[in-house]
């Protein structure tokens, strides 16, 4: 399979550069592998992803429960599969960013 990147996967990748020192190309690989990583594992119980990341574009060979997945929620919706992969991966964009702490909602009670 394979997706474009979110504007919201490159934004994430920009700051995930920005904060760790890095070049966008490898802050981008890091971004897909965590977004991936955490689809993947909630449908099959992965703990590892093999991809390619060409310009923008990701290539992924989801395993048989994922495709599966995939399979059937493109069917009920009547999209891609790949494009069911882009949304998830999309939804995950920001996993393990710093962003969190600082968007606490006012009432929630202190982190110290």
């Amino acid at each position: 399979m394979e997706f474009d990147a979110s504007q919201r996967l490159l934004d994430a990748a920009d700051e995930w550069a920005d904060k760790r020192m890095t070049d966008r190309e490898d802050a981008l690989e890091t971004k897909v592998e965590q977004a991936l990583l955490e689809v993947e594992h909630l449908v099959s119980g992965r703990e590892s992803v093999d991809f390619d990341v060409d310009g923008e574009t990701v290539h992924y060979e989801p395993s048989d429960e994922l495709a599966a997945f995939l399979e059937q929620q493109a069917a009920a919706n009547g999209i891609d599969p790949e494009a069911v992969l882009a949304m998830h991966a999309d939804l995950f964009a920001t996993v393990f960013l710093d962003t969190y702490d600082e968007e606490r909602p006012p009432n929630a009670p202190p982190t110290e």
